[in-house]
């Protein structure tokens, strides 16, 4: 059985606000799995979905570019190891060209877009500022006929294209900072892969007051909760964040438009970072003398 890390407690405590030793708990009996110890917690506590990880390993910028005539866009993240070159002038110049690259080359190839000129740059500015600087990734997004790309970044850390069919640029934009700031799970209810539905429902019948109920009953009372599921994290069911009194669906309708879909990036998602303990590490290095 793995060894459950005090990191590992604080991590779970902050995701979902319950005590230690509940954490510990669930920690222990998952195996130090995180996300396990969170769909338990759910089974067992009624516990609603827990925050996102937090910590990630990369630093750097998500940068955008959309064509004049909003037909598409592109996104792409590009990682420093830490948020101080993240704002280097250099770095940002750098972040530039590339995004510039794979705009002009409308391709998500990384490898293929990064050959050349573009490497060699790359290199140049790790020998000057002496962190590992990579390009992670990119998405092309086109429009279909009749419809836009949108865009907005927030800080430089998260990007998003937003398509909607109709409306105008400054709606599309307004839905793609509504995507930024609230980070919907799809574009439309339909859109949620039945997997994650299946897995959802999973949950629900076992919370404790699903106990004993009676299979229509509990038919029922799973078919309310998902579709409250749905709402919470489908776009177009949430409530617009620039007025909740409406959903982004009734907004993007409203300017003659309908939603499509979007692209969210945000720097460093999904990339575990590796805790540091600066004092133990500098008595080890001061061991060494």
């Amino acid at each position: 059985m793995a060894a459950i890390t005090a990191s590992q407690v604080k991590e779970l405590r902050e995701r979902t606000g319950l005590g230690m030793m509940e954490c510990k708990k669930a920690l222990t009996e998952a195996n130090g799995d995180i996300e396990v110890a969170i769909d338990n917690l759910r089974k067992s506590s009624g516990l609603k979905a827990a925050k996102k990880a937090g910590r990630t390993a990369a630093e750097g910028v998500v940068v955008t570019r959309v064509a004049e005539d909003a037909s598409y866009g592109v996104v792409v993240e590009i990682n420093s190891e830490t948020d101080f070159v993240a704002r280097d002038d250099n770095f940002k110049g750098f972040a530039d060209k590339v995004a510039d690259a794979f705009f002009a080359a409308k391709s998500e190839d990384v490898a293929a877009v990064m050959a050349g000129e573009l490497e060699d740059a790359r290199e140049q500015l790790v020998q000057k500022i002496g962190e590992n600087i990579g390009v992670r990734r990119c998405a092309v997004v086109e429009a279909p006929q009749g419809a836009l790309v949108g865009e907005y970044v927030h800080g430089g850390r998260i990007g998003v294209l937003t398509v909607l069919q109709g409306a105008n640029p400054e709606v599309a934009k307004d839905v793609a900072m509504h995507v930024a700031a609230i980070n919907p799970a799809v574009a439309r209810p339909e859109d949620m892969p039945q997997e994650q539905l299946d897995k959802e429902k999973a949950i629900i019948l076992a919370q404790p007051d699903m106990a004993g109920k009676p299979a229509e009953i509990a038919e029922k009372m799973v078919g309310g909760r998902l579709k409250k599921y749905l709402a919470e994290n489908s776009l177009t069911e949430q409530p617009f964040v620039k007025d909740p009194n409406e959903s982004v669906a009734a907004f993007v309708k409203a300017a003659g438009g309908e939603v499509v879909s979007f692209i969210r990036f945000e720097v460093g998602e999904g990339i575990e970072k590796e805790e540091v303990d600066f004092a133990a590490e500098v008595m080890e290095q001061a061991g060494r003398r």
